[in-house]
C-alpha cells in the first residue's frame, strides 16, 4: 500500500501555517475557561496568574447546580431552542419553496422586501415586538421566547439559494406522477434539502441557545423562565462574581451545541457549499 507524499510548497505552508493560528486563537479562550473552572475558588485571580491552579477542582461543576437552579435555565433554553428551531425550520423551508419553485405575479419584488429586512438590527425592534407581546398577552412565557424570531429572512434566503439548485426536471417528473406542489415540497424537495436544513438548524438552535438581549427584556420571572445566559448573569452579585462557576457553567453550556455540530457535521460541509455560504 503506497501513500502520496505531501508536498509542501510556499503557499501551502503559509496556509497551513495561519490555519494553526487561527485554530489556536479561536481554541484559547475555551482552553481558559475550561482551566479557569477547574480553579479552586481562590485562585482565579491569584498573582502571580497561572493557568492551571494548585489542583483540579471538579466540585465547581456540581456547585453551580447548588449555587443556581442551573439545571432548570438548561431546561428552558433546550425547549425554548429545540421548538424554536423546528418552527423556524418548517417556515422558512416553505417559504422558501415558494419563493424558488413557484410562479406567481410579484414573487421577485416581495422577496426583495422580504430580504431587506435583514439589515434592520434586533435592538431596533425589540420595543415594536415587546408592545406586540404585550397585546397578546404573551410577556414572561415560552411563546414570547419562540415565535418573535422564528419568522425572519435569514433561514428562507439560505434555503431559497439551495431550492434554485435543485433540478427542475425532478419537479416536472413529480407533476407527471401526479404530485400536488405540497406534495412535491414533502416528498420531494425536502429529502434533498436535508444539508441545508441541517446548516439552518445548527445556525438557529445556537442563535436562541445564546440569546441574551430579548429575553432579558420579555422574561419577567427568571427562575421559572430563565435560559442559560440570564442564569450565567445570576453569578454575578452584589457580594462579588463568582468566576470559578461562571466558567464552569459557561463550559456546561456549550456542551448541547457542541453535541449538535457532532451530530450534524456531515451534513454542515455540503450544505454550507450548496447554500452559497462557502463564499463562491
Amino acid at each position: 500500500m503506497s501513500t502520496d507524499k505531501i508536498r509542501w510548497t510556499p503557499r501551502s505552508l503559509v496556509s497551513h501555517t495561519l490555519l494553526v493560528v487561527v485554530t489556536l486563537l479561536f481554541l484559547a479562550p475555551v482552553v481558559y475557561a475550561v482551566a479557569t473552572a477547574l480553579k479552586p475558588p481562590g485562585e482565579t485571580f491569584a498573582d502571580p496568574t497561572s493557568l492551571i491552579g494548585s489542583h483540579l477542582r471538579w466540585q465547581n461543576f456540581a456547585d453551580v447546580f447548588d449555587f443556581l437552579p442551573f439545571q432548570r435555565f438548561i431546561l428552558n433554553g433546550l425547549l425554548v431552542a429545540a421548538v424554536g428551531t423546528l418552527v423556524v425550520l418548517a417556515a422558512s423551508s416553505l417559504g422558501a419553496y415558494a419563493f424558488a419553485r413557484l410562479r406567481w405575479r410579484g414573487r421577485d419584488g416581495l422577496f426583495l422586501m422580504f430580504l431587506a429586512t435583514l439589515m434592520v438590527p434586533q435592538e431596533v425592534l425589540v420595543v415594536p415586538m415587546f408592545i406586540l407581546m404585550q397585546e397578546f398577552g404573551w410577556v414572561n412565557s415560552y411563546q414570547a421566547l419562540i415565535f418573535p424570531w422564528a419568522f425572519t429572512a435569514f433561514g428562507t434566503f439560505l434555503l431559497r439559494q439551495f431550492f434554485r439548485g435543485i433540478p427542475y426536471e425532478l419537479q416536472e417528473a413529480a407533476t407527471l406522477d401526479g404530485c400536488s406542489p405540497l406534495r412535491t415540497f414533502l416528498a420531494v424537495m425536502l429529502p434533498i434539502a436535508r444539508p441545508a436544513l441541517s446548516v439552518l438548524a445548527v445556525f438557529t438552535f445556537i442563535g436562541y441557545w445564546n440569546s441574551f438581549l430579548w429575553p432579558l427584556i420579555i422574561v419577567n420571572d427568571v427562575s421559572a423562565l430563565g435560559t442559560v445566559p440570564l442564569g450565567l448573569e445570576l453569578f454575578f452579585g452584589q457580594n462579588g462574581s463568582q468566576w470559578h462557576l461562571v466558567m464552569a457553567a459557561s463550559v456546561i453550556s456549550l456542551i448541547p451545541t457542541l453535541l449538535l455540530l457532532i451530530a450534524l457535521q456531515k451534513h454542515l460541509v455540503k450544505g454550507i457549499a450548496a447554500t452559497g455560504l462557502a463564499g463562491r
